[in-house]
């Protein structure tokens, strides 16, 4: 909490933006909502809007980006020396592609939402889960399937196309697993979280 605070007074007295760290301890949910509190805030309106548990979200995030506000895919390079592009257009803590993040402004209304952003993309992939169970009647809590949906898309997961994929079912079984323990984290720290500041200021 106090490298948070000493993160912001830097940024504030340098007079430039600077980027939220990745959490210290990513695999525990309750260290990284206590390191960076307003995420959690962010995360519980997300839950809030969309009907959608925080940990599945939280597990995907962790997946697809370490929770690194530019994570973006490798470079390519033309005769390994002339840089050519991205893979994809993924980018941001959600990894969202662009045409799936236009989607996501234009149903929401949210057109100065940045990928960048964590509230933002927090809020995106809470919406996206949220129409999963909507378009594919997947459980919001099904982090499984939920994640092959974010990675294969909507019409990808009725095709089934990653049963192509042996390397993607693995990774959704670990984005499960993951689902699991921060969901029994949250559990035991939920309470403390949802103290507003003044009540962290005299008891915290």
């Amino acid at each position: 909490m106090k490298k948070s605070i000493l993160t912001v007074l830097v940024c504030i007295l340098s007079l430039s933006g600077c980027a939220t760290p990745p959490p210290q301890r990513p695999d525990n949910l309750c260290e990284i909502f206590f390191e960076h509190r307003d995420w959690y805030d962010d995360a519980k309106d997300a839950e809030e809007r969309w009907g959608t548990p925080i940990h599945v979200s939280m597990a995907i995030m962790y997946q697809e980006s370490s929770f690194k506000h530019d994570a973006a895919p490798p470079m390519e390079y033309f005769l390994w020396i002339i840089p050519i592009g991205r893979a994809s257009s993924a980018y941001g803590y959600s990894q969202a592609k662009t045409p799936t993040w236009d989607d996501y402004m234009r149903e929401t209304d949210s057109y100065g939402a940045d990928r960048d952003d964590f509230d933002d993309a927090i809020d995106f992939m809470a919406w996206f889960i949220y129409k999963t169970n909507k378009v594919n009647k997947i459980s919001k809590w099904d982090a499984y399937n939920q994640y092959l949906n974010y990675h294969e898309g909507w019409g990808g997961f009725r095709k089934k196309t990653y049963n192509k994929k042996a390397w993607l079912k693995k990774v959704a079984a670990k984005v499960q697993r993951r689902a699991e323990i921060y969901g029994a984290q949250l559990k035991g720290c939920e309470e403390e979280l949802s103290h507003g500041w003044l009540w962290r200021l005299f008891f915290g």
